[in-house]
């Protein structure tokens, strides 16, 4: 019975999918406008490049203490590790023996900066819009925004209007689908408990704890940063961060955050409405904050895992690369996002293919605390690239 209370979070989440990237086109572009008019969109951008990269900096070394602290790869009981035998047997059939006489391997994949540049440019905006490629949506609507934003306001009003009336429309929308949220939490997370059971769990409780921690960190950091840039109380301040925090535990998905994200920080802690729609789409899509801890994270696991010592270089290195696969985990859920682990890996010459499996097992409760950290830890990079609101 559990299993099937599944489809009630499909049905919600493809819902919020449906109304994120019309809210993200149409708040982009149309912010970008009110912001060239204004004048002071190259500090502004150029405010925004350095805290992106000193957030993500500082989450990256976050995750790396926490898990040098806690090594839960270390000193793993034997029947952990006949768990974990199981779990990666099962996924390979080793049951199965395939021998290949002729042909030509395949070429191992990776993913390199000219790659990922490559990737972000849609060729066709409506072909990116209708895959539900969120990264490729933001670069059209940056590029759209710049252009729109030197159009003389006599001719460019009538988009505005009508951009401003999707944006609006988006919200309500996304007002509306907050009422049945603490129902919607409880059938997915009965349905998920139903599908993965808790074997996984056990065997892989000492790496999500560890994650966990590193998490909880990051967005009590990322809720003080918020408390001491809005002026507000602690209370408003919490109050305010509730309903991103409710949402992105329910759905797992930062860009269905983005209306509520923004409700919060301008209509509940006072930040100016043209940077907070302009800053939150970008964020998301950009600042890869929950990514780059979890691929710390699991690195640094998969390392303990097998014995392997990593000198403060190798460190730097795992750091750099998970801020790195960060970035180009933007648009990516599930399993495309835990792929991405074995980047970091590469640089080490750690055997990611065989822990695949293991991190697959605890995704889901994984991926709720990646996006919990992306949506808080994003929303304090905006209140920090914002001016500071009047006290409230």
């Amino acid at each position: 019975m559990a299993r099937n209370l599944g489809i009630v979070g499909d049905v919600y989440v493809d819902m919020l999918k449906m109304i994120a990237l019309p809210f993200m086109v149409s708040a982009v572009i149309f912010s970008l406008q009110r912001l060239f008019r204004e004048g002071g969109a190259g500090s502004l951008l150029a405010r925004v490049g350095a805290v992106f990269v000193v957030f993500s900096i500082v989450v990256a070394a976050l995750g790396a203490a926490t898990l040098l602290v806690i090594r839960p790869g270390e000193d793993l009981s034997v029947q952990t590790r006949q768990t974990f035998g199981k779990i990666v047997g099962n996924d390979l059939n080793s049951s199965d023996t395939v021998m290949s006489l002729q042909g030509i391997d395949a070429p191992a994949k990776s993913v390199n900066f000219a790659d990922v540049l490559v990737s972000i440019v849609p060729s066709n905006i409506f072909a990116a819009l209708a895959g539900g490629e969120t990264l490729k949506a933001l670069v059209f609507a940056l590029m759209f925004g710049f252009a729109v934003g030197q159009v003389p306001s006599r001719i460019a009003d009538g988009l505005t209007y009508s951009l401003e009336t999707i944006y609006h429309a988006c919200q309500t929308l996304m007002r509306w689908l907050n009422y049945p949220l603490p129902i919607i939490l409880l059938c997915m997370s009965a349905s998920q408990m139903a599908k993965t059971g808790l074997g996984p769990l056990q065997a892989m409780a000492q790496f999500v704890l560890a994650f966990a921690v590193a998490s909880l960190l990051a967005l009590a950091l990322a809720t003080l940063i918020i408390w001491k840039r809005s002026n507000a109380s602690l209370g408003q301040t919490l109050g305010a961060l509730r309903g991103p925090f409710a949402l992105a535990l329910a759905t797992r998905s930062s860009a269905t955050c983005m209306p509520i994200m923004i409700e919060g920080l301008v209509d509940r802690l006072g930040f100016a409405r043209s940077r907070v729609e302009l800053l939150v789409p970008l964020s998301v899509s950009l600042l890869r904050v929950g990514p780059v801890i979890y691929y710390v994270a699991a690195t640094l696991f998969i390392a303990q895992l097998y014995g392997r010592v990593l000198g403060p270089s190798e460190l730097a290195i795992v750091m750099a690369a998970s801020i790195l696969a960060g970035f180009a985990s933007a648009g990516m859920t599930g399993l495309l996002t835990v792929s991405l682990v074995g980047l970091t890996c590469s640089y080490l010459g750690l055997p990611f293919e065989a822990a695949f499996i293991l991190f697959l097992a605890v995704d889901p409760i994984c991926d709720m605390l990646r996006t919990l950290v992306l949506v808080i830890g994003n929303s304090a990079a905006v209140s920090v690239v914002c001016a500071k609101p009047l006290k409230i």
